[in-house]
């Protein structure tokens, strides 16, 4: 099998500084990739191939498109090629979110997915491990809506301590008691928008950031809602904020069912929400695995010695002696 390009000066950044992309492609699908010229030859397993082909296009088109393409991009290609959840994504059909910074692109079909139904879906329920994209993608999204006029502010909230959301003991006023629970929600606005955007509408109230203590009595109308970290919350927390939706808002609510740092064995208001309101229309439901992750290939390795970990103690055998 091989593959023909049209502009040879495009080459030099698909393939990469001594072809390390290739070599990346290789790693990844257990492929040989040799390069001639405006041609590659690729072997191996017909699948595996024909995903390597289908990545080196998908590669080609991103870099005439003007992007630029390293590591993070090649895993994504073949991540997209592959379709990690058995729906892989066509080159140039890709959803993206487009933001003041930056063209924000779906980097797994589950991401694609989640992107999609964002903007059909009016409450939408993200789940799986970190590293996957949930809260950026749903920060950018908002983002973008706000900038665009659909809603009139964004509201990111998080259960500010895992179980009591107890700050009084923090030094300083009550900005500098919440910040540090807050901190990936604000990396995410400022990888959208300009600093001082970011300041401007925060001062305005247009971005409003707040622990989730602070949602109860409130309706939030022409707004875009995101909670976080949404598997430290209680069934009643949880009730209490999803019922805070008013008209022309939407609201996305993220977390990981594997790191609930809920004390004493109180159950999550995630995993009661996900339970109760599946089935009913204008809420959607995206779970994210570790094929998703596209955070440093390290994390995904990670999540899964771990998931690995507990499915080995769930079948181990019972101790006859």
């Amino acid at each position: 099998m091989q593959i023909e390009f049209d502009d040879n000066r495009l080459l030099p950044s698909v393939f990469g500084e001594h072809d390390r992309h290739l070599a990346r492609i290789e790693q990844r699908l257990g492929v040989s990739l040799h390069n001639r010229g405006n041609v590659v030859a690729i072997s191996g397993p017909p699948d595996a191939a024909a995903t390597a082909r289908d990545a080196l296009q998908r590669l080609y088109e991103a870099v005439d498109d003007g992007q630029q393409v390293g590591f993070a991009e090649v895993d994504a290609a073949v991540r997209m090629t592959e379709g990690g959840n058995g729906d892989s994504v066509a080159a140039g059909t890709e959803p993206f979110i487009q933001t003041k910074r930056k063209r924000i692109i779906a980097r797994s079909p589950t991401q694609a997915r989640y992107m999609k139904t964002i903007g059909d879906r009016e409450m939408v329920f993200a789940t799986g491990p970190a590293g996957t994209g949930k809260t950026y993608l749903a920060v950018c999204a908002a983002v973008a809506m706000l900038t665009a006029g659909k809603v009139d502010r964004i509201v990111l909230s998080r259960p500010a301590v895992e179980a009591g959301e107890r700050l009084g003991f923090l030094p300083g006023d009550m900005r500098d008691k919440v910040d540090p629970y807050m901190r990936p929600l604000y990396d995410a606005l400022y990888d959208a928008l300009p600093a001082e955007q970011v300041m401007k509408r925060l001062e305005a109230g247009e971005i409003e950031i707040a622990p989730l203590a602070f949602m109860r009595g409130r309706t939030l109308s022409n707004a875009f809602v995101i909670l976080d970290e949404a598997q430290n919350t209680t069934p009643v927390q949880m009730k209490m904020a999803l019922t805070r939706i008013g008209e022309n808002s939407r609201m996305v609510v993220t977390g990981d069912v594997t790191q609930i740092d809920l004390p004493g064995g109180l159950r999550s208001g995630l995993v009661d929400a996900v339970e109760t309101l599946s089935g009913v229309p204008g809420i959607d439901f995206i779970r994210f695995t570790q094929a998703d992750v596209v955070r440093h290939e390290l994390v995904t390795r990670i999540i899964q010695a771990y998931d690995e970990r507990e499915r080995a103690r769930i079948v181990k055998p019972e101790d006859d002696s």
